[in-house]
């Protein structure tokens, strides 16, 4: 990775850390930190620890993944004093169109899971409300006027939130949908 692009992931981590970690251990020390035991005794509560973590490590490939595509092909960050130069739509962003969000989703709730915190499901699910209207009413409207028609076509192809079976391939007189 080059020094820029390096420059690039490293700022990226600034607000996702608030996010994935302050933020939680903040939850955890206002809650008073207590197992409420709905987990139940083993094997439900193995289940439901295994399940956390592996929905935590899914949650973090998918982050770093996009973050990594950002630095490298978009020419940015997802921070906003240093967006993308170019729409990005390769590698997971051509099966959806909100991979990192997907992201942080699921390492709130692995976390929830793990700890058995009933505040952190609570807060990873006023998370996902929450982007539920920003992403089109905010970030999409941003992304219409950075890229135009080229975000507009991806849109048209790409869902927000359930990925594609297969990966969207633009047409050949469509270019590849990454241009400013």
């Amino acid at each position: 990775m080059e020094a820029s692009a390096r420059r690039r992931f490293l700022s990226s981590l600034i607000v996702p850390l608030l996010v994935l970690v302050a933020v939680p251990l903040a939850v955890l020390w206002l809650s008073g930190a207590q197992s409420r035991g709905w987990a139940g005794q083993p094997p439900l509560s193995i289940i439901v620890t295994f399940s956390g973590l592996a929905l935590i490590a899914l949650g973090l490939i998918l982050f770093v993944a996009t973050i990594r595509l950002f630095a490298r092909l978009g020419q940015g960050t997802i921070m906003p004093w240093d967006p993308t130069q170019r729409l990005v739509v390769q590698g997971v962003y051509r099966y959806v169109r909100n991979p990192m969000h997907t992201g942080v989703f699921l390492v709130l709730f692995g976390e929830g899971l793990v700890l058995r915190s009933t505040p952190l499901l609570i807060l990873t699910a006023a998370v996902v409300v929450l982007h539920l209207f920003y992403i089109p009413l905010s970030e999409e409207r941003g992304l219409e006027a950075r890229f135009g028609e080229a975000y507009r076509e991806y849109k048209r192809h790409v869902p927000r939130w359930i990925p594609r079976l297969t990966p969207w391939e633009p047409r050949a007189d469509e270019g590849d949908g990454r241009q400013a």
